[in-house]
């Protein structure tokens, strides 16, 4: 790995420790009761610290009713990849998401 590569991926990783301090930071700040442990950075980057569930994990990253490629992060600070998306796109099937049952 050359210095400079190593630069750059020291630089992200230090982006995404400030992102997370950030983060915490925003909902420590917040009296108890009224922390939800979600939200956005900046009303642009989203950040979630809850627990995954199955149901979330589903909703953002395999979701056939959501057209977005790029959803929020199940547990983190950042963006998640909505496979689902990703296949419709490759196969060529833009339009709107596959839920119909199929027909005889």
């Amino acid at each position: 790995m050359s210095k400079k590569s190593r630069k750059i991926g020291d630089l992200f990783r230090l982006m995404g420790f400030v992102l997370v301090a950030a983060a915490l930071y925003k909902e420590l700040r917040k009296p108890a009761e009224e922390r939800t442990w979600h939200g956005k950075l900046a009303n642009f980057i989203p950040y979630d610290f809850r627990v995954p569930t199955a149901e979330r994990l589903r909703e953002r990253l395999w979701n056939p009713e959501d057209p977005r490629i790029f959803t929020e992060h199940v547990f983190g600070v950042g963006w998640a990849i909505n496979f689902h998306t990703i296949l419709r796109k490759l196969r060529g099937s833009e339009s709107e998401p596959d839920t119909k049952p199929p027909e005889d």
